[in-house]
């Protein structure tokens, strides 16, 4: 049995994926690979990603550049052109990264899934009642992409940012052994709120992308802060930022959640369910015809 096949067996163990991924110094571990995955040393870095391989199964074929500086840049790689076709169709929204397909569903009751039988207040989530009573009914998307995926994220339509509101938090793994076990921890994790007003039609769509033990770092093209442990705030930023559908909209340090809410109307889409891959660009959410 080779190492690779070790660790998987190791891992797949719920109990101990807990333990080793979450009743750790979280947040100090994260900040120290933050420092870490920054060194450009040519050893440093093709040590680090050996490791890292070690752990996930990583493609970088499809990476634009085929030599990094560093871990970080390995982490944050662009792709080559075209090696994510973005749906076009104007009823489709489509999902903005590559990511499993976590909970999905209706918001029932003010409440979204977390894991089967572990509900949270999209409230809470979101920092504000009123947007929350806005996706009454609606329907939502768990996103998570693993550390081996692309980490940049896309905008899912036309559409203009028009606020981003930062909430800082604890730097929880957001895996499926520890989705089972704390309650409400998107709610507990480091996000970004961000508003999308989709064009033409002025449909209000929320991204939220949620940060994780060695994340804890959002990066987002349109406003020049960088989201992280230190940030101190302001938490709510105004912008007014025009995107098309498709166009990059920012990046994780590492792998983590992005949370896509739609209201009324909008539905996922059929062939989707728990546990579907999927990839930036790829059919997420119909419209409706009264978008």
């Amino acid at each position: 049995m080779n190492l690779r096949i070790a660790l998987d067996k190791a891992l797949q163990q719920e109990s101990i994926n807990f333990l080793l991924t979450n009743r750790i110094p979280r947040r100090s571990l994260t900040r120290f690979m933050g420092w870490f995955s920054q060194i450009e040393n040519p050893l440093i870095c093709r040590a680090s990603i050996a490791i890292w391989r070690l752990f996930a199964e990583v493609d970088l074929s499809d990476a634009r550049k085929t030599r990094f500086s560093s871990l970080h840049d390995c982490f944050t790689r662009e792709l080559k052109d075209g090696a994510r076709p973005i749906e076009r169709d104007a009823g489709l929204l489509a999902s903005p990264c590559d990511a499993l397909v976590g909970a999905c569903g209706q918001v029932h009751e003010g409440s979204v899934l977390q894991a089967k039988g572990f509900a949270y207040p999209l409230a809470d989530l979101l920092g504000d009642a009123e947007l929350a009573r806005y996706y009454c009914d609606g329907q939502f998307a768990t996103l998570r992409l693993t550390s081996s995926m692309y980490h940049r994220f896309h905008a899912p339509y036309d559409c203009r940012v028009e606020q981003v509101n930062y909430i800082a938090g604890d730097a929880w793994n957001v895996n499926p052994a520890a989705l089972k076990r704390v309650e409400r921890l998107f709610c507990r994790n480091e996000r970004a709120i961000i508003r999308c007003r989709l064009s033409p039609a002025g449909t209000l769509i929320t991204l939220v992308p949620v940060a994780a033990i060695l994340v804890a770092s959002i990066r987002l093209k349109f406003i020049d802060v960088r989201l992280h442990l230190r940030y101190p705030g302001p938490n709510v930023i105004p912008c007014d930022a025009k995107l098309r559908k498709g166009e990059e909209m920012g990046w994780f340090e590492h792998g983590s959640t992005i949370i896509v809410l739609a209201p009324r109307g909008v539905a996922l889409c059929p062939e989707l369910g728990t546990g579907s891959r999927i990839r930036a660009g790829q059919a997420l959410m119909g419209l409706g015809t009264d978008r």
